[in-house]
């Protein structure tokens, strides 16, 4: 739940979450338009184990950027997002590829509010590395996957970006952690990538 609340299911505050889990308290969540029971937040049980997938989110509130043929050398990373750290721009995926002839592409994705504040860094990053010019789309939308049981299931990342191949939508960025998988794609794609991802996965009922 801490997982979905952070990506951007829109349920719980993360911070809610993750005082309930450290202190294991549960969590009621209830309507105030009924008397419905609700939902109880609590720790995970082997139940939820057997579960690939529990949840879908999308975040289109982010930008992605790009900055390629950027020197293989020790520290430029760590200047680049110490001056965004700087400015207090929340970074959230970061890609780099992997070295070739000494040059190598970043990406990663910041909030769109922020882009205008990055631009001058970005900028100011390429010049001084002779990389070239930072790309920044913010057309995108992050689609997560979210599921304990990743832990002890394998062919979940496969099975994911198959149904988004199926129906035509590239990824432009993937990141994985144990319980999750986070893609980059198109922002009007977001709709049909979230109802395919909960077909695959059973979500949808």
């Amino acid at each position: 739940m801490l997982e979905l609340a952070s990506l951007g299911a829109g349920v719980l505050h993360s911070r809610s979450v993750e005082l309930g889990m450290n202190y294991d308290v549960v969590i009621h969540v209830r309507s105030s338009f009924n008397e419905n029971q609700g939902t109880l937040v609590m720790s995970e049980d082997k139940i939820m184990e057997k579960l690939k997938v529990s949840g879908v989110t999308a975040k289109s509130d982010q930008a992605r950027i790009t900055i390629a043929e950027v020197p293989d050398k020790p520290g430029l990373a760590a200047g680049l997002f110490g001056e965004l750290n700087s400015k207090h721009i929340l970074v959230d995926m970061i890609v780099q590829s992997s070295p070739h002839n000494g040059i190598n592409t970043i990406s990663f994705t910041i909030p769109k509010k922020d882009v205008l504040q990055a631009k001058p860094i970005l900028q100011g990053f390429s010049k001084a590395h002779n990389a070239r010019d930072p790309e920044i789309n913010e057309s995108i939308t992050i689609v997560s996957a979210v599921g304990v049981g990743m832990k002890s299931h394998v062919g979940v990342a496969a099975k994911m970006f198959q149904a988004l191949a199926d129906n035509g939508i590239n990824i432009e960025m993937i990141s994985t952690s144990e319980i999750k998988i986070s893609c980059v794609i198109p922002e009007d794609q977001a709709k049909i990538a979230i109802n395919k991802i909960h077909d695959v996965f059973g979500l949808s009922t």
